[in-house]
């Protein structure tokens, strides 16, 4: 296979003079630890616009953008149609923290496509979602724990700031009783009694620790894909055992799909794994790079929040956002034409860019998989097989080669984080051009690399 010469995106002056100026204000020059120097090397590539599947930066580099803003981009920069309603809606204003059409066609919308949520009740984030479903929980169960998994992210809420990053798998502890790891100062203690600790996509010791904790439960909460270590599907039937185990022992079945909703199906993981989970929250691709949140169920949940000496608490000045409400019903609109038939080009897209990077390995001989399918996938330079949890990615992930070779790529026109604990995002906007520009610039990196 004959690969095309790649075009150089390193001369990166103004980024770099505009992170100086940056830095002068702002804590690191950014407003989260993953966009500056703890993540790119030289400080980041200070982008200034971007189009479909493109990005370009200050200095007029033009990449390919395969983090799509975490996910967050599920019709990737600027599509005409989100460009439009957000014109349409804003001249006639953006928010008035009141009733309008617009949160009630939202929710309309994605009832339509996850059919768990018989309610819906909007956020800022997918953070707020997160923490509003264990609220509910909570007041839903009566108890006052809850069972999280290792290496998974759930928002930066205090007590789900717990063995969300990677470590030395010396400091982990036995698998039954995980070594508790608090990922920020500022949190008391205390925060953390509440919380059992497990690690993800291996039943017994699930089933043992649930043995000891499960009637204190009110949730267990999951990704349906570990998302937060890359990209980590569960083992067959996992999800389903989880969920049943949950239910044995009286606590609540959480979904968290903020990264995976409304990417892998209509439905999100939960229609493509044919779970019913009691809870679900969204955020990301819900918004089509809008700041929002969501968390969806069954109407005797979620009326909790009906307003009474009892009720469950939730305000929010910008909930039910205008705009972005009706940006949401637009995206939702887009996905579902023609029987959402664009995720057959998403999946296509991503199959044929995941068979690519593997053929390219292969023959450069890099010890090296690619791990996901369609829409979201991640690349672990390791000689295993696969990487299945938290503790296989910190013993067995070259973090540090991936870092390396993602900074290879940032110089060959590829726009994609170098932290090996994101994925790589296909959208509705790339196309086999896009892959066909990656693997000649994998090419070059791998051959530097060998």
């Amino acid at each position: 296979m004959t690969m095309k010469m790649t075009t150089k995106t390193n001369t990166r002056e103004r980024s770099r003079e505009w992170y100086v100026r940056a830095q002068r204000s702002l804590i690191e020059g950014v407003n989260s630890p993953s966009r500056g120097a703890a993540v790119y090397s030289l400080g980041p590539v200070i982008l200034d616009r971007g189009r479909g599947s493109r990005l370009w930066d200050l200095d007029g580099n033009e990449y390919v953008d395969f983090m799509m803003s975490f996910g967050a981009l599920i019709q990737g920069h600027a599509h005409p149609k989100i460009v439009e309603v957000v014109s349409q809606t804003m001249a006639g204003g953006s928010h008035f923290a009141a009733a309008t059409p617009a949160e009630s066609e939202a929710a309309e919308r994605l009832q339509r496509m996850v059919l768990s949520a018989e309610a819906v009740r909007f956020t800022n984030s997918g953070s707020e979602a997160t923490m509003l479903a264990l609220r509910l929980a909570r007041a839903h169960t009566g108890r006052t724990k809850f069972l999280k998994f290792e290496g998974h992210y759930h928002g930066w809420y205090d007590p789900y700031c717990l063995n969300g990053h990677s470590h030395p798998a010396e400091e982990l502890g036995p698998r039954e009783n995980p070594t508790r790891l608090p990922d920020s100062k500022g949190i008391p203690a205390s925060v953390f009694d509440d919380v059992v600790l497990a690690p993800w996509n291996d039943l017994e010791a699930l089933e043992n620790i649930l043995r000891r904790h499960g009637r204190e439960l009110a949730a267990v909460i999951t990704e349906p894909i570990m998302a937060n270590m890359g990209c980590i599907l569960p083992r067959d039937g996992y999800l389903q055992r989880v969920c049943d185990l949950a239910h044995q022992y009286g606590a609540l079945f959480i979904l968290d799909e903020v990264v995976t909703g409304f990417r892998y199906a209509p439905g999100g993981c939960q229609q493509h794994y044919g779970l019913k989970p009691d809870l679900s929250t969204f955020g990301k691709a819900l918004g089509a790079g809008f700041p929002v949140g969501a968390v969806a169920g069954p109407r005797s949940i979620l009326d909790r929040m009906r307003w009474g000496s009892n009720m469950v608490l939730h305000y929010g000045t910008f909930n039910g956002h205008r705009l972005t409400m009706r940006v949401i019903a637009a995206n939702l609109d887009l996905l579902m034409a023609n029987e959402g038939a664009v995720y057959k080009q998403i999946y296509a897209v991503g199959d044929a860019t995941i068979a690519g990077l593997r053929d390219v390995f292969r023959r450069r001989k890099i010890d090296a998989i690619v791990q996901g399918f369609g829409p979201m996938f991640q690349i672990y330079f390791t000689s295993r097989d696969a990487i299945h949890d938290y503790r296989d990615y910190c013993e067995y992930a070259d973090t540090a080669k991936y870092s390396r070779f993602i900074h290879g790529l940032l110089d060959r026109g590829i726009y994609m984080t170098p932290s090996n604990g994101l994925h790589w995002i296909i959208s509705t906007a790339h196309t086999t051009q896009d892959v066909e520009t990656l693997l000649p610039a994998v090419d070059e990196v791998c051959a530097e690399m060998a």
